[in-house]
């Protein structure tokens, strides 16, 4: 099988997340800014689309190469063997994205790259005129950054963020790939207590449960490269039986949801069995100032409202300050609180034992991190 360079592209803040994640699925990676950089086949791009939690894409690097001009860009890239992956009817839309560059208008940019392409597509299939593009998609991207392009092929389509289970969704809910980082950074463990004190649509929770079962995050879900015309479906149903086989369905979890709005806890048990995962995660109405727990060394991870708006900031401060008066006494738990209110430990009571800068789409948010003291054990 050829091997590919590739790349799994990820939020600014959480890629040695997926550097981690990829080194533990046996990959050798080096970690740039929004993607780490690794190599591997097709079957290698099947297993990494499936197994994945905080990526948001895999793409096959094309090409790299400067160009300060057109008549380099097209150049280059003509000289790209993209016939060895795109058949004569493929249909190749091209995005674009340029920074820092000479060649800084996108629109131009991507009709460039694609009239390279089209004319070295049709010079090896020898067409005259325009191609059919009727045949499956493969979406190109050139990316230019201080005058040094970037060619890739996406072999995932729809974000990876997207799961397939969301049915439903609260007002500003975290994407399934960043609460799965969220969840890792707070290095929990199945064995122990989970607990979302404001769960909304359920996002972190079910998380928990997909990490806690050792179930593949994209196993509901279809990827762009599986319609190729090259990649075999018995390659793909085999990587999906595989990830089938390594669930561990009878483990026992502790992952609670907690969320004072009962309309938000109803989405969240509707998500939750899309997922399959009803009987795993307890979902109950309760507000945070109503929560009590005599369970010890656990894991709190929560996305709370960040008041945005003036007019919400003082209701939020005050669940900050709820927040504090119920969670500090919990001294063997870890606590993991994300927002955008960088006052948030005045209100909370008590200084984060450490902070983490993050974004949250394009939101500048911290995580801050309160961490727990571990329970004596009775000598003998």
């Amino acid at each position: 099988m050829k091997k590919f360079n590739l790349i799994a592209a990820c939020a600014a803040g959480i890629e040695s997340v997926v550097g981690n994640e990829l080194r533990h699925l046996g990959y050798q990676v080096q970690v740039e800014n929004g993607r780490v950089r690794f190599q591997g086949t097709i079957e290698d791009v099947l297993k990494t689309n499936l197994w994945l939690r905080t990526a948001d894409r895999i793409k096959i690097v094309m090409a790299e190469f400067p160009a300060k001009t057109f008549d380099q860009l097209y150049e280059e890239t003509k000289q790209v063997a993209w016939d060895e992956l795109l058949p004569m009817d493929a249909a190749f839309p091209v995005a674009g994205r340029s920074q820092k560059s000479q060649l800084h208008s996108v629109p131009d940019v991507q009709g460039i790259v694609k009239k390279a392409v089209v004319d070295k597509l049709a010079q090896v299939y020898h067409r005259h005129g325009h191609l059919p593009e009727t045949g499956a998609v493969f979406p190109l991207e050139v990316a230019i950054n201080k005058d040094q392009v970037l060619l890739t092929l996406d072999t995932t389509g729809s974000s990876l963020f997207k799961r397939g289970y969301r049915i439903e969704k609260g007002p500003a809910p975290l994407k399934e790939n960043f609460a799965a980082a969220l969840i890792y950074l707070a290095h929990w463990y199945p064995e122990k207590p989970f607990i979302d004190p404001v769960c909304g649509s359920g996002t972190l929770p079910i998380e928990a449960a997909l990490i806690g079962h050792n179930i593949a995050p994209g196993f509901k879900r279809n990827f762009t490269c599986e319609t190729w015309p090259w990649v075999a479906a018995e390659l793909s149903q085999r990587i999906r039986e595989e990830a089938a086989d390594l669930a561990d369905y009878d483990r026992k979890l502790e992952i609670t949801g907690l969320d004072i709005d009962g309309q938000m806890i109803t989405i969240s048990r509707l998500n939750a069995r899309q997922a399959g995962l009803s009987k795993e995660i307890t979902f109950k109405q309760q507000a945070v100032k109503d929560f009590k727990t005599t369970l010890t060394e656990g894991v709190i991870v929560a996305n709370p409202p960040y008041g945005q708006r003036l007019s919400d900031q003082r209701e939020v401060r005050q669940l900050y300050q709820q927040m504090g008066e119920v969670f500090r006494p919990l001294t063997t738990w870890n606590k993991y609180f994300l927002t955008s209110d960088l006052l948030f430990e005045n209100f909370y009571g008590q200084r984060a034992n450490k902070r983490r800068k993050l974004y949250n789409g394009a939101l500048r948010t911290d995580l801050f991190q309160y961490w727990g003291k571990k329970k004596r054990q009775p000598k003998d």
